[in-house]
């Protein structure tokens, strides 16, 4: 039987493919901007059929219509590895909850503790070989297909076909159902705002990247900053070694910034696990060979990341606290995102000959109608707060105001340092507290 042929066979409505979840399943979904958005409301219609379906997505571009089907959660109890907006929205409401992820061990996950019954993908065409790509969210999509039952493909041609290192693609013979989808295009995300306050945290950091550096940015205003400052720069044969791809390395590859030549690992490539970002960014992937995807266990693997000298990781957070501690995911018990590589490559830069992690926040939240500051360094971490990175694995801080490195920093010496990088309104308030908390040495600077 040609592939052609199998692809006929297998092709079914939309209607039968998601016949295939039973109640008491366990659903998982394509990952980012290859989530099922085709098919997801097409389950939500079978709501009152089904009962105790659970469905694990990571970052769904909008709202899943599963979770909102269903206000009881009896039928569809929604949950997810990483939250978009829509997800934190559906959190709100109490449909939606977090799985906890050390990204770099997801696969793990499904190679030895957990199995999904249906696993409903957004895939590239078949190409001539009989294999599907999972554009860009490769991601733990390959591990996710290898521990279920059933494997649904919805088939979309704006998906940029990804070149990869491995897991980037599923073959027809492997897949149960094809599903031919509406091929709208990739969820597009639009470039974050960047504040005058990060923007002066990137020019720190900007002091802090050298020729021949690798880079990873995390999602957001102040990374993004990096990334445009970086594609203006004089900056030669930077690498690139990142969890998540965005517009900016674009802009940093075709300034001629990015050449990856100075890379251990992987010279030659812009390694990634999933991009996102607008449509600029998927028509660079596409067919690109100066980029490969690889999943989630390689790329965010720590001593993977510490095999490129000089690695740079530039990631935000939420609070850190007079210790050290880093929340980036929740604010207090509101969850807002999630861990996703930020621990890793925070572990991992530091043990890269020469790298170096950024944790990078604006010192200050200032109420718009008050004017009130409120400080983002705060004593301890809000009451239900996520501790995402433990105070034994952060490097550097950075706000607008500066940048200290606490490697190997007492209490005392922590709690001065981050005082001298707050808003000079709160710092005060942060020494009587430190004092209160027994962190404060008598003759520590003020002010």
């Amino acid at each position: 039987m040609s592939f052609k042929e199998e692809y006929n066979k297998k092709l079914v409505s939309p209607e039968q493919a998601v016949g295939e979840v039973k109640s008491g399943d366990w659903v998982d979904y394509g990952h980012f901007t290859c989530s099922p958005t085709f098919l997801d409301p097409i389950l939500a219609k079978r709501v009152d059929e089904l009962s105790g379906v659970k469905v694990r997505a990571v970052t769904y571009p909008g709202l899943a219509a599963v979770a909102q089907a269903d206000p009881t959660r009896e039928h569809f109890c929604y949950n997810n590895w990483h939250f978009s907006g829509g997800d934190r929205m559906l959190h709100d409401k109490g449909l939606c909850n977090y799985v906890p992820l050390l990204y770099h061990e997801g696969p793990s996950y499904f190679d030895n503790i957990i199995e999904s019954d249906v696993f409903i993908v957004k895939v590239a065409p078949m190409n001539r070989s009989g294999y599907f790509n999972f554009g860009p969210s490769c991601s733990m999509s390959k591990a996710t297909a290898n521990r279920t039952k059933k494997i649904v493909v919805e088939v979309n041609a704006s998906v940029p076909y990804c070149y990869g290192g491995f897991n980037e693609s599923i073959h027809i013979s492997e897949v149960d159902h094809i599903v031919e989808s509406d091929n709208k295009p990739l969820f597009s995300l639009p470039s974050a705002p960047v504040s005058e306050e990060e923007t002066n945290i990137a020019r720190i950091i900007m002091d802090e990247i050298h020729d021949g550096s690798v880079i990873q940015l995390g999602i957001g205003g102040m990374p993004n900053a990096v990334g445009m400052m970086i594609a203006q720069s004089d900056l030669k044969d930077l690498g690139v070694h990142t969890e998540m791809l965005v517009d900016s390395f674009v802009d940093m590859y075709l300034s001629g910034r990015v050449t990856n030549k100075k890379k251990q690992l992987n010279p030659g490539k812009m390694v990634y696990t999933f991009a996102l970002g607008s449509q600029k960014l998927y028509d660079f992937l596409d067919h690109n060979p100066c980029c490969a995807t690889y999943s989630s266990d390689y790329t965010n693997n720590p001593a993977r990341i510490a095999a490129n000298d000089n690695m740079v990781a530039i990631n935000n957070a939420v609070e850190i606290d007079l210790y050290g501690q880093v929340c980036s995911e929740s604010s207090g018990i509101r969850h807002i995102s999630g861990t996703g590589g930020q621990f890793d490559y925070t572990f991992g830069s530091y043990n890269s000959k020469g790298g170096k992690a950024f944790i990078c926040l604006t010192a200050a939240q200032k109420n718009k109608k008050t004017g009130e500051v409120k400080s983002r360094i705060v004593p301890t971490l809000t009451p239900g707060a996520i501790v995402t990175i433990p105070r034994t694995i952060v490097h550097y801080v950075v706000t607008e105001y500066g940048m200290v490195n606490l490697k190997g920093r007492s209490t005392w010496e922590r709690a001065e340092m981050l005082i001298g990088i707050a808003h000079p309104d709160t710092r005060d308030d942060l020494i009587k507290a430190a004092e209160n908390q027994g962190i404060w040495r008598n003759n520590n600077k003020r002010g």
